[in-house]
């Protein structure tokens, strides 16, 4: 095969992927929604979050992408995926012939973020590590950080691990690579951790070696039900690390995502500290944050 050409088309959220042979019969539009467990180009390219839809006909791929990113920035690290795709699968579809740990990859609100998620259980409880400590009880972040150079952070969670990079690039640079990492990695059945992930109910006790008083449980009964899942859904986890009655504050202990996240100081004014405002009025005038 030789090298695909791009061309831009007259929509600005779609480019051209063109062959110089029959990929397929026909066309076949795909989004998130389609079957594409045979269509290992598909798979490949819908890792990539801002991916709306593909459409394949018999000489070009074409690409919709949603407007947080610029062809500039994406179209060659498309090229190169699609370009290894054809070559392992000249005429687009295959059949499946095994089952592959399945990893996708979300954006999260925190910019520095990434989230990969699996459709299975990875790890009971979470556990975070930062560069430098190096946890050797912890395999999984050490073979992340002897990888890559610009992971600075891992937080691994039940079905999910949210990756932290430093300042050196982007993550259309990164994402594919620490994806197929992951997959690998796990596909291979690698241990995860020789230790047990922390408890998901009351981290407060491994912080502070103490159970929480009634109304620190009251709070934490709060955050658990109407704001913990869509805080994990971004890649990130919010606990009560201390509440001070004196002051009616509850400190928020912030990991994953949400440490040192731009937004995650407008979240927790916004949105959390509005929630328990309106449950335990009695008990919450204010919330600060602890990043972990």
């Amino acid at each position: 095969m030789r090298e695909l050409i791009i061309e831009e088309t007259a929509n600005p959220k779609v480019i051209k992927y063109v062959t110089d042979y029959q990929l397929i019969p026909g066309s076949v539009e795909l989004d998130r929604e389609s079957d594409i467990s045979e269509i290992p180009l598909a798979q490949e390219l819908f890792n990539f979050p801002f991916i709306d839809k593909i459409f394949i006909t018999s000489n070009f791929i074409a690409v919709a992408k949603q407007d947080l990113v610029s062809w500039d920035d994406v179209k060659i690290s498309l090229k190169n995926v699609i370009e290894d795709e054809l070559l392992a699968h000249p005429r687009i579809y295959i059949q499946k012939n095994k089952q592959v740990f399945p990893i996708y990859a979300e954006m999260t609100p925190n910019p520095s973020v990434m989230k990969f998620v699996s459709d299975r259980r990875i790890l009971d409880g979470f556990l975070e590590i930062k560069k430098g400590e190096m946890p050797y009880e912890i395999p999984l972040a050490v073979a992340l950080f002897n990888e890559f150079d610009f992971v600075e952070e891992v937080f691994i969670n039940e079905n999910f691990v949210a990756v932290t990079k430093n300042d050196s690039g982007e993550w259309h640079q990164w994402m594919n690579p620490v994806r197929s990492f992951i997959a690998e990695y796990l596909q291979a059945g690698n241990i995860v951790a020789h230790i047990p992930g922390n408890r998901h109910d009351k981290p407060v006790e491994s912080i502070t070696n103490r159970e929480y008083s009634e109304d620190e449980q009251r709070i934490s009964d709060i955050l658990e039900e109407y704001v913990a899942p869509a805080v994990e859904g971004d890649g990130g986890k919010i606990s009560l690390l201390q509440y001070i009655p004196e002051t009616k504050t509850a400190k928020m202990l912030l990991q994953g995502a949400c440490s040192g996240c731009p937004s995650s100081t407008a979240t927790l004014k916004g949105g959390i500290e509005n929630v328990l405002k309106q449950f335990v009025p009695e008990l919450v005038h204010h919330v600060e944050a602890v990043n972990g």
